[in-house]
């Protein structure tokens, strides 16, 4: 038996996980910070992105501050127009984040929109949380409420759910219906997996339908259809959990 308070191999993090878990960004973020020799453990800068570390012992440091861990924190925001979602602090429009002014940890959005498209947006400070849910290789759902010009006739439907090429490859979405649909204008829910930036607008566009409005109302399992346009709340328990259940899901396979 390992003698009281004897501290083996099992109290090791990898050093972008404690990284992560204090809020200094996602796992990718705070490995461009180790490869650019900004982290220092025990006053030796590291670079080595598999090196380990004991979170309670080791003196970790990011541009020379001590890292310590904070508290989680979720939010749930619903984005209206012309809030922009960076952490930029030279930013002059409003950001994301500026709504939990109050929380003084550094946040983070899961699921970024346009500064002209509104909805459901996740604030947090769980860098893991935030690198499962927009890495591509999860595919989490995200769905959208889209108003097109025109009415979308079945052949436009059709080259959306086959595929749009765009710059950066095959745009997919998993799923697209249509609500209403008038002369002037279609509304649409569509859901996607992908995370092409501007995809729905670009796809829409290239089919003849520019979007007139976009609104995401559900990222993975999270909906909530009674919180108004600017408003915000923290995150149920529960809800934090099925988050982190959708992000440890497989990916769906592709057909």
């Amino acid at each position: 038996m390992r003698p009281h308070g004897e501290r083996g191999p099992m109290a090791l993090e990898r050093l972008n996980k404690v990284l992560a878990r204090a809020g200094l960004g996602s796992r990718r973020a705070v490995e461009d910070l180790i490869a650019q020799g900004r982290v220092t453990v025990d006053g030796a800068t590291v670079t080595d992105l598999g090196r380990k570390v004991d979170p309670a012992a080791s003196d970790v440091r990011c541009d020379g501050e001590r890292v310590r861990p904070e508290a989680p924190a979720y939010y749930l925001l619903n984005k209206p127009r012309g809030v922009v979602c960076t952490t930029d602090p030279r930013e002059a429009r409003t950001r994301a984040i500026d709504f939990a002014g109050g929380d003084s940890r550094r946040l983070y959005t899961i699921g970024r929109l346009d500064a002209d498209s509104r909805g459901l947006i996740i604030l947090t400070n769980d860098g893991e949380l935030t690198e499962r849910l927009t890495h591509p290789r999860h595919q989490v759902a995200k769905v959208y409420r889209v108003w097109v010009r025109g009415a979308m006739d079945e052949a436009a439907l059709a080259r959306v759910r086959r595929g749009v090429h765009l710059a950066e490859g095959k745009a997919s979405v998993a799923a697209v219906r249509v609500c209403t649909r008038r002369r002037e204008a279609t509304e649409l829910e569509v859901e996607l997996r992908q995370g092409i930036n501007r995809q729905l607008r670009r796809v829409l566009a290239k089919v003849g339908h520019p979007v007139s409005d976009l609104c995401r109302v559900a990222i993975g399992p999270i909906r909530d259809p009674k919180l108004k346009e600017g408003a915000w709340r923290t995150l149920r328990p529960h809800e934090v959990r099925q988050l982190q259940a959708a992000a440890k899901a497989p990916s769906p396979r592709s057909h």
